[in-house]
């Protein structure tokens, strides 16, 4: 099968999305699919794997993020010959509405289609609007694909459609494999406890904020705590938050793949203090996969996870209070926080992108047979 994927957001920022896209291209090629990938790409960027880039683009506001999309006459004509020259089987497009390339290369769809539907969100007065003006594109899609219970219900509530769930993927057993680092062990390994916040902290959502408002709690219980902060931000803009507690941060920066699986599978406690705007959580997944106790914000899709905090303990979204009580009791009482852990290492697993990229090959096959079975009966 000949697959095209299209990704709206520019690869130069990591995102939840964007790995996604790329992580499903290279397992179904494992599965002996032909893959090609659509993403907007700034020129001098390293172009990754099976990677067709967009150049250009612009950075525009979306739930509760920036992301970098590609829009307008060149790029249209660019998705255009994409798509008339790729001889796809199937174009699957991730989060088809949004103003840049997926939105461009539905216009220019020609066979089956198929969308996954990433953003989970009570009310979006921009998704409604889309809704009404794109109705008739909408329609050209063959089949709809939910990361999670969250971005179907936002589906159906704004759109008025269904989807079928099937989650985001992770490399479970990458994670599950991965070896503590001395730099970042702690308690576990007989050091000072150590704690880790991964994400784009720069993003509100985050919720760093929360963190550094449940530091001074933090830090008065547990004098030689250690907070390990990994992802794309202003590291002196995070430090002077901290106030007089900056010392205990140690800022890394972006990291690879390979040290963020090590960097969870060394800490004694991952936080999740995200504020809103998730429709599935990987990074929860990704900590479970690396035995680490979590302790996330009580989100819809944060909670179903976690199985409602059987797999990891839940607080109440913005509390700080809660979120430094949650901590200290993680690192008092480890033997709890490590069954709730190794229960959910265990439950990571319905996560791998083994199962997960079959499950969108199912897709793909029932999509391509009713496309069959009308060709065979046209309608008269």
């Amino acid at each position: 099968m000949r697959v095209g994927l299209v990704c709206p957001y520019s690869l130069d920022v990591a995102g939840g999305v964007q790995r996604h896209v790329l992580d499903l291209s290279g397992h179904l090629r494992e599965l002996g699919h032909e893959v090609r990938v659509l993403a907007p790409l700034s020129p001098g960027t390293p172009v990754p794997e099976g990677v067709d880039p967009v150049a250009g683009g612009f950075s525009l506001p979306y739930n509760g993020s920036v992301a970098r999309v590609a829009f307008g006459p060149v790029t249209a004509v660019r998705v255009r010959s994409w798509v008339a020259d790729g001889g796809f089987d199937v174009l699957h497009l991730h989060q088809p509405l949004a103003p840049s390339t997926t939105l461009l290369a539905l216009w220019a769809a020609h066979g089956p289609v198929v969308a996954t539907w990433h953003m989970a969100k009570s009310r979006s007065r921009a998704l409604e609007t889309s809704g009404r003006l794109l109705r008739a594109s909408i329609e050209r899609i063959d089949a709809h694909v939910a990361v999670s219970e969250a971005a179907r219900a936002t589906f159906a509530d704004h759109l008025g459609g269904d989807a079928v769930v099937i989650p985001n993927g992770v490399d479970v057993g990458a994670y599950a494999g991965a070896a503590a680092d001395d730099r970042w062990t702690g308690a576990r390994h007989g050091r000072a406890p150590t704690v880790a916040l991964v994400g784009r902290y720069d993003e509100p959502r985050k919720g760093a904020a929360v963190l550094l408002d449940a530091l001074p709690a933090l830090v008065a219980a547990v004098p030689g705590l250690r907070v390990l902060v990994a992802g794309h931000g202003d590291p002196r803009a995070l430090r002077a938050g901290a106030g007089p507690h900056a010392d205990r941060l140690e800022v890394l920066g972006e990291v690879s793949e390979e040290e963020k699986r090590s960097l969870l599978a060394s800490v004694d406690v991952v936080l999740a203090p995200h504020t809103g705007g998730e429709s599935f959580g990987i990074v929860l997944v990704e900590a479970m996969a690396a035995g680490a106790p979590l302790v996330a914000s009580d989100l819809v899709a944060f909670s179903r996870v976690l199985a409602g905090g059987r797999l990891g303990t839940l607080v109440p979204v913005g509390d700080a209070g809660a979120l430094a009580a949650a901590v200290l009791a993680a690192l008092t009482d480890p033997a709890s926080a490590q069954g709730r852990a190794r229960r959910a290492a265990r439950e990571a697993w319905r996560y791998d992108w083994g199962p997960v990229a079959s499950s969108i090959v199912g897709v793909y096959r029932s999509v391509l047979d009713g496309a069959a079975d009308t060709a065979s009966h046209p309608v008269a």
